[in-house]
């Protein structure tokens, strides 16, 4: 039986879980068909900003058509993260507790390597191994392959948004946790990447746990991030927050933000050719997809339709920034589009809400385990002490 929240608390556990990965599933696809580009293209291809679902980038060229072929990016088709989101999925739903690098070893890139699935780009069944890009092939390089330690697996890995961009279960098992989100994202990240693009993932996981919390605001949000971020990354999240500040919507945020951000970014000016600096792991550094993604969500007060747009017009890795701002307002509850949804669900041949009924018993069984747990190290501290337990 679903318990009752008081109304006061706002969306249950599994109304705001559902938010999250539907939203951060729906941001996915919106945010495909222009990834790569900038602002002002992104303006000329449309016509105007992009306002839901359109079509590939180069039309019914899409096969052939380079850099983007052979992947048909657009017409509500999700791409590599919520294909990895839902893998992680996975493994919670195996394990049915909280999970660590060894977990990524044991059971996610198994599952990368011999279970085909609908690939929506590829407009085919496919080993998921031959979708990711190539940030997350070294999963299977290094721990299938290599039989590196799963802890350190990531480190010599391109630093980018890989392992961050499929974070979101993790903050959800934690929902209301954001330090316990932090520190598990941390854990199992580590199979994966290093430097800002391991610490990305920490605090992607805790922003969407944070926006689990009865009465979560973009701001709580952003302020647990804050107190959890390191180095550049928190330099970063700070720069674009307070750019944030002064724009009430995204059209006339586009150029401060990247403005805010371009200190901390890596990659450099043009997106498609990166720089000799570009993805090397750094202290001072952080990715761009999640500050900016922060940012355009407390531009919309947190608002998921203009949060989601934001990201979207942003350009650049958008499909990512889109990703994490529609999972955390999907978490503090702004309803996702139905419309939006039920294209996306059905235009990429995936019941987008399976994964998060799923999620939601996991968590629920993660969370009595956590209680259990709990007590019973209080009962024993409580022994170490001479005094009886209090309960």
């Amino acid at each position: 039986m679903t318990p009752k929240a008081d109304e006061s608390s706002g969306p249950r556990l599994d109304e705001r879980i559902t938010g999250a990965l539907v939203g951060a599933a729906v941001g996915d696809a919106l945010g495909g068909p222009v990834e790569g580009y900038s602002p002002d293209q992104i303006l000329e291809r449309h016509g105007g900003r992009v306002h839901g679902v359109v079509g590939p980038w180069n039309g019914e060229d899409w096969r052939t058509a380079r850099p983007i072929a052979p992947y048909h990016k657009g017409d509500g088709h999700v791409t590599d993260d919520t294909l990895m989101t839902h893998a992680l999925i996975r493994v919670y739903a195996t394990v049915r507790d909280h999970l660590d690098a060894y977990a990524i070893a044991d059971h996610l890139v198994p599952d990368l390597m011999t279970n085909p699935r609908w690939i929506p780009e590829l407009e085919a069944e496919a080993l998921p191994l031959h979708r990711i890009f190539l940030a997350e092939k070294w999963l299977v390089a290094r721990l299938h392959y290599g039989h590196v330690d799963p802890r350190e697996a990531g480190v010599g890995n391109i630093v980018n948004c890989g392992a961050a961009m499929y974070m979101a279960p993790v903050g959800l098992v934690n929902a209301a946790d954001p330090r316990a989100a932090y520190a598990e994202a941390l854990d199992v990240a580590g199979a994966h990447q290093s430097s800002y693009g391991r610490e990305a993932a920490g605090v992607f996981a805790a922003a969407v746990a944070a926006a689990c919390s009865p009465g979560a605001t973009p701001d709580s949000v952003v302020g647990a991030c804050l107190s959890l971020a390191r180095d550049g990354t928190r330099e970063a999240i700070e720069k674009c927050c307070e750019t944030a500040a002064a724009h009430g919507d995204f059209e006339s945020a586009l150029v401060p933000l990247r403005e805010a951000v371009a200190p901390y970014d890596t990659v450099g000016p043009d997106y498609r050719r990166p720089s000799l600096g570009a993805r090397r792991p750094s202290r001072l550094h952080a990715i761009e997809e999640l500050p900016v993604a922060l940012a355009m969500v407390l531009i919309a007060g947190g608002d998921f339709r203009r949060a989601v747009l934001g990201a979207v017009n942003y350009g650049r890795d958008c499909d990512s920034i889109a990703t994490m701002a529609g999972a955390v307002a999907g978490a503090l509850g702004s309803p996702v589009p139905e419309d939006w949804a039920k294209t996306v669900a059905e235009a990429s041949r995936l019941d987008l809400w399976e994964p998060p009924r799923v999620l939601t018993e996991v968590a629920r069984e993660v969370h009595a385990r956590d209680v259990a747990r709990r007590r019973a190290h209080e009962a024993a501290f409580e022994t170490l002490e001479g005094r009886p337990c209090s309960a």
